[in-house]
């Protein structure tokens, strides 16, 4: 894990920043840090906290802040971004007071139904599983840390968003929402699947909800005869350069009948968590 870690950190420059817009997908800080965390790096590296810097300087820049707006009442956000710079922060120990700033955006922007969407058509009625997800784990996370009972509050109605569609059926005749949401992939970025919701609900303390096992049956029927699970699609490609959409880090491919150890490492994590394992 160790030679991942480095290469996740490799461009970083002599003041430790990394020389893209920390959204630059999957190079920049606000995926590397992202990544990092996700991957149990050690907590308190004084390392990352130019990467932190450069995170929290965007999402809190006066520009970022005029650019999210209200339509029909709702403020139209990519909640993902705040969520994953909360987790992320959080988790790796480097977060300072600004988190809280942070936080506090992501609950004033909470739509009715307990999510959040960047959708702009003054149509758009419901939450994106695609960016309610990383708020809900990060509001989760926070509470847990906190003790905050707003953070706590907001965070359970953000689980109903999920739950309410069973992690991935429609509530009106329990069909598959989006067949994306089925698929296994390691990194998930901002992308909503099964995986990557039930982590969120096992680390939230909800993964014995009577409502996720639909999810669950599914996670388990996709095990292979070796033991592991596949990633099933990929969202990135692998290479040296620093083109948008690239990583240097090769995170095992997809295949119908070999095991990827992250995708393997998550399920495993979720089925104990809900006594399956």
């Amino acid at each position: 894990m160790k030679d991942i870690f480095e290469a996740l950190l490799s461009e970083q420059q002599a003041d430790g920043a990394i020389p893209h817009h920390p959204y630059h997908k999957w190079r920049g800080a606000h995926w590397v840090l992202l990544q990092l965390a996700d991957l149990g790096h050690p907590p308190g590296g004084r390392k990352l906290i130019p990467l932190r810097n450069q995170v929290y300087e965007w999402l809190l820049s006066e520009r970022h802040l005029k650019s999210v707006k209200t339509i029909e009442g709702k403020a139209r956000r990519c909640g993902s971004q705040e969520g994953n710079a909360i987790f992320s922060t959080l988790i790796l120990g480097i977060s300072d007071q600004r988190v809280e700033q942070l936080v506090a955006h992501l609950i004033k922007w909470q739509w009715p139904d307990g999510g959040w969407n960047c959708d702009k058509k003054p149509s758009a009625r419901v939450s994106s599983f695609h960016e309610t997800l990383a708020p809900f784990r990060a509001l989760a996370l926070h509470a847990r840390i906190t003790d905050c009972k707003t953070s706590r509050r907001t965070a359970e109605k953000a689980a109903q968003v999920f739950l309410s569609r069973k992690m991935f059926l429609r509530k009106k005749d329990e069909t598959v929402m989006d067949r994306g949401f089925t698929r296994l992939a390691y990194p998930a970025y901002w992308h909503y699947n099964i995986l990557a919701g039930l982590k969120a609900m096992a680390e939230a303390g909800f993964i014995m909800d009577p409502r996720c096992r639909p999810a669950l049956d599914l996670l388990e029927s996709k095990r292979l005869p070796d033991g592991g699970w596949p990633a099933e699609v990929k969202y990135y490609r692998f290479s040296e350069g620093t083109l948008r959409g690239t990583t240097g880090i090769d995170w095992g491919g997809t295949s119908r009948i070999k095991s990827n150890p992250y995708v393997t490492a998550d399920a495993i994590f979720v089925l104990r968590s809900a006594g399956r394992e």
